[in-house]
């Protein structure tokens, strides 16, 4: 099952790849997966009709007792099936109905496979919180396939909905699951079931919550809107994620708790309750719906309303019928979903009013909707037919045994079966029937408008492809509804052995029953009902007249889909009155707001404190007197400089104030750490401030200047005193010979900050080094306005001069002129990067001093890099190091240089030595280790001596790469990037001069787009 998992992310991955190569044929390769996979299901059937179960399970995280567990029994090989099964079909399905040219196809095909694959984990999990983890996946997953037109408004708005709404749900439940498992000590789902905590409030607790997770997912009441509106994806995700999959989760989840949890205070009136009032709203809204994908929509609501009735309702009968049930929605479903997607295809509209006579042009597609249909309306001889006998049977017996609740299930189930038999028959006769000619119908689409919406909402997807709608789907797109439709035929004659096979599910719920389904029991109560059902159905199609105008006049007490939508807005509303009333001011207030907070938060809590050290240390050397008042000296310096330079050089004085701090006390690899980290934070300041004002406060004056020193004072005082009864409040003995002794034993190394980095706190490295990319990429993200390159500016016309072309070059300077014929041109240049700045902004001294410099730096970061498991450096240190050396190369020679010196792209840098590090992370598990555990290789060399060489060291070769490329895109945004911006403003501002360029055309294309790509790179 796991490799199973694990080929649906790798197939899912190279699909994108592979549409650019077979376009629409993709999918019948990526449908071959989920065929396997319902094969390779099929292959378990043995030891499910046994009532055994195949499991597999690998460890993940045993201190939580938590691991990648999965167990099919007979409730999971059903779902395993019909996701598996019906995901191959509907990918064939795609096959034919996509046209080539549909946008993002790739994207959706990939999107489409993987979602298949976390449908199959989600349903096969044992673990609680792995299926919780499948469960937020298929949110996620069905928000990217309902929103596949991505420029349609309604797309998005609907996927948005769709995500917003499952999610909340998903929070209450994964609050339930973490109370649950906590008070069963275990989160086992099969043993949670066969043997759940004893009742208590706790537990009723957590399963309510669990519940909301369940109901939100099917698209139960309240939560039903959602649905409708998701209808704005293609048919093919509304024929599998919302007929037979997603929505099938709440109730998967529902039915797997049952047998241990439906005797929980709540469980039974909850459900039926909810269940029974879906079932009626979504069945008398499908009634009003003149899109037939609505309609479909809206029943689909009705029937999971159903199933929740049914799954929910607690008794060995009904959890028999229940699982039925779901297998034949999931057939009956899904056919009318993809026969709705050929109508559209055929006709260019869904609105049943305009389309008449497609019966008699395609009476294979009719018959096949027509026994899709009668199986939804429970006709025999059909599988609907027998899932529903055995509905009214279990809810008779049930009701008679003296359970209300069994009357209230029979009653409403009733009701609302009438009127899916109603909108059944008015499905089929919209789509197929002969009719009349139409009177002008408005809005063209023919769409009605669901409560609380705009029939924009809800906008059908165009005709076709989207983007293609003269495309014609051959015959073939039929293959998949005749075999779902062949299916559903075959269920019902096959109601024995699935009634074998079911009950070894149906057998786990306590409640009794001896129920066996049959396509005949005889003449009993529940076939009068079904006759009673069928005909009081019919009857209320043939009054559709009538009905549909007391149906206007009926308004509705209750939208829930308009309450969501004014929750959204007075969500919006709130925020922005908030924001405008706690942010507004600029920077300084924002700074001021949250060190008031800090000081009023941590002040309080020092204020409480009754743990005061006892005895006071002013110093442990007079040295450290002098270091900190020279930093006092300049933090408030900084603080009363007008120059903005100068305070940057006043800053970065304390920070180096810190470094011979750390090397006083014995810490040389801090203090030379943080040297490295000051030195390259004071030129990335002074890299920004080129595009600020010189002096601080040039066009503003600072306001409430004696309330920025009263806050100042105060986060100063509060993080002495903090420090202070830090400081005085140890108890137990420290740590630090316990980590020297540790970084010997496990790490092989002497330097214990290195070692703690790479190797004990690896983890918390891990997590660094994607903060690191983050910020890199921010940073980048808002330099680079309208786009960003991968690569670094390079002098392009470089191989030109070596062949000693005449040609001009691109220089920094507009008003500067140079070319390549010139004397002055040709004369050695120490970088090459160097020639593309203006005199007075080019220093032969400082170009001499990096070159010479250059080489021996990277050397010393290499030897840092590897000298750091035993010595001063590390990783970290040493990229820093490296980096240093690209932004003196930068400072000398500009922007050109650093591409010269670097020909790579920050992102290859980047990921490489994200590769690295995540690579060794999991490297051991494929040795049977844990995750970042450490291996090591020790031998005397000759010459070199002793020498000892671990995955570690791997690690912190990541860890180089890594901040070495974060500074080479830092620097190629606010240092490049900002630099061209300057060019081409200067350019703006003298337009008239003579500047001359390497590339003419290419300069004044750029420059003559300005307005439009201020931010492009180069």
């Amino acid at each position: 099952m796991i490799l199973v998992l694990l080929l649906f992310a790798g197939l899912a991955a190279l699909t994108p790849l592979l549409t650019k190569l077979l376009s629409t044929r993709v999918f019948y390769v990526i449908a071959a997966l989920p065929a396997a996979a319902f094969v390779f299901t099929l292959t378990q059937t043995g030891t499910v009709l046994a009532g055994g179960a195949a499991t597999e399970t690998v460890e993940w995280i045993p201190q939580l007792g938590i691991a990648l567990s999965f167990r099919v029994d007979t409730l999971a090989w059903l779902l395993a099936l019909v996701v598996t099964g019906v995901g191959a079909l509907v990918l064939i399905y795609c096959a034919r109905y996509f046209s080539p040219r549909e946008p993002a196809l790739g994207r959706f095909a990939a999107l489409l496979l993987a979602f298949a694959g976390t449908m199959y984990g989600l349903v096969t999990a044992d673990d609680i919180y792995i299926m919780f983890m499948f469960w937020e996946i298929t949110s996620v997953l069905s928000y990217l396939l309902i929103g596949h037109y991505t420029d349609r408004k309604e797309s998005r708005g609907a996927a948005l909905q769709a995500l917003l709404v499952t999610t909340f749900g998903g929070l209450a439940m994964l609050v339930g699951v973490v109370l649950l498992t906590v008070d069963a000590g275990t989160s086992s789902i099969a043993r949670l079931v066969s043997d759940p905590p004893p009742g208590s409030a706790l537990v009723t607790t957590s399963i309510l919550l669990i519940l909301v997770g369940a109901l939100s997912k099917s698209a139960l009441v309240p939560f039903h809107f959602w649905l409708p509106a998701a209808m704005a994806a293609p048919t093919p995700v509304s024929a599998y994620l919302h007929a037979a999959a997603m929505v099938k989760a709440g109730i998967y989840l529902i039915a797997r708790l049952a047998p241990g949890f439906a005797d929980t205070p709540g469980w039974t009136p909850l459900l039926v309750s909810l269940g029974v009032w879906t079932m009626l709203l979504g069945a008398w809204r499908s009634l009003r719906q003149n899109d037939l994908k609505l309609l479909l929509a809206y029943g689909t609501v009705s029937q999971l309303g159903f199933l929740t009735v049914v799954v929910g309702f607690g008794t060995r009968d009904a959890a028999l019928a229940g699982a039925t049930l779901l297998l034949a929605h999931a057939l009956f479903k899904a056919t009318l979903f993809l026969v709705v997607g050929i109508v559209d295809h055929d006709e260019g509209t869904r609105d049943l009013r305009e389309i008449s006579g497609l019966g008699r042009r395609r009476p294979l597609l009719a018959a096949t909707a027509l026994i899709a249909v009668a199986s939804m309306a429970g006709i025999p001889p059909l599988l609907g037919f027998v899932a529903k006998e055995a509905v009214l049977t279990a809810f008779l017996e049930a009701g008679a045994g003296g359970a209300p609740w069994g009357w209230v299930a029979l009653v409403g189930v009733t009701v609302g079966s009438v009127l899916t038999v109603a909108y059944s028959a008015r499905f089929f006769y919209g789509a197929f029937a002969t009719k009349p000619a139409p009177a002008s119908v408005s809005g063209g689409s023919g769409v009605a408008g669901v409560h609380g919406q705009s029939p924009q909402t809800l906008t059908p997807e165009p005709p076709a492809t989207h983007s293609e709608p003269e495309h014609k789907p051959d015959q073939l797109i039929l293959i998949a509804p005749i075999i779902l439709t062949i299916a559903t035929i075959a269920g019902g004659f096959a109601a024995a052995p699935i009634s074998h096979a079911l009950e070894t599910y149906a057998d786990t719920v306590p409640g009794g029953g001896d129920y066996h389904l049959a396509l005949w029991h005889g003449l009993e109560p529940a076939l009068g009902i079904s006759a009673l059902i069928i005909a009081a159905g019919l009857a209320l199609f043939g009054l559709r007249k009538p009905v549909a105008r007391l149906q206007k006049k009926v308004p509705p007490l209750i939208d829930a889909s308009r309450t969501y939508w004014q929750i959204v807005r007075g969500v919006d509303q709130l925020a922005a009155r908030v924001t405008l009333t706690a942010q507004k001011g600029g920077l300084p207030q924002y700074i001021g707001t949250i060190l008031l907070v800090f000081v009023l938060c941590l002040g309080a809590a020092t204020a409480l404190n009754r743990t005061w050290p006892t005895e006071f240390v002013a110093w442990d050397y007079p040295a450290q007197v002098f270091v900190a008042a020279a930093m006092a000296v300049a933090a408030v310096m900084a603080a009363r400089a007008t120059h903005r330079l100068a305070a940057v050089l006043l800053v970065g004085a304390t920070g180096f104030g810190l470094v011979v701090l750390f090397a006083f006390h014995g810490a040389p690899d801090l203090a030379l750490t943080q040297a490295l980290v000051e030195s390259v934070t004071i030129v990335v300041f002074v890299l920004v401030l080129r595009r600020l004002p010189v002096k601080i406060a040039q066009h503003n004056a600072p306001v409430r200047k004696g309330w920025r020193i009263l806050i100042g004072t105060l986060v100063g005082v509060t993080m002495g005193l903090v420090a202070l009864i830090a400081l005085g409040a140890r108890q137990a003995p420290g740590l630090g010979e316990e980590l020297a002794r540790l970084a010997v034993d496990v790490g092989h190394g002497k330097n214990v900050v290195n070692v703690m980095l790479v190797d004990i706190r690896a983890w918390d490295t891990m997590n660094e080094l994607s903060v690191l990319i983050v910020v890199a990429t921010g940073v980048a993200s808002l330099i680079f306005v309208t786009g960003r390159n991968f690569t670094v500016p390079r002098l392009r016309e470089s191989r030109k001069r070596r062949s000693g072309g005449q040609r001009t070059r691109l220089v920094d300077d507009p008003h500067t002129t140079t070319s390549t014929d010139d004397p002055d041109s040709r004369q050695h240049s120490w970088l090459l990067g160097g020639k593309t700045l203006s005199p007075e902004n080019r220093s032969l001294i400082l170009e001499v001093l990096v070159r010479l410099i250059f080489h021996p730096a990277i050397v010393v970061s290499i030897f840092l890099l590897f000298a750091g498991h035993n010595a001063p450096g590390g990783g970290f240190a040493a990229g820093i190091l490296a980096g240093l050396a690209l932004i003196a190369r930068y400072l000398a020679g500009g922007r050109y240089e650093i591409g010269e010196t670097l020909p790579i792209g920050p992102g290859v840098i980047l990921g490489a030595g994200m590769l690295l590090a995540t690579g060794t992370a999991v490297g051991s598990l494929f040795f049977g280790g844990e995750i970042l555990q450490s291996a090591y290789f020790e031998a005397d060399v000759p010459i070199l001596g002793h020498i000892s060489f671990g995955t570690s060291t791997i690690f912190d070769i990541g860890v180089y790469l890594v901040v070495i490329g974060v500074v080479l895109d830092i620097l190629r945004a606010l240092g490049g990037e900002v630099d061209r911006q300057q060019a081409e403003d200067d350019v703006d501002a003298a337009p008239d001069d003579h500047s001359v360029v390497a590339d003419e055309a290419e300069t004044r294309g750029r420059v003559a787009s300005r307005s439009t790509s201020g931010g492009g790179a180069e």
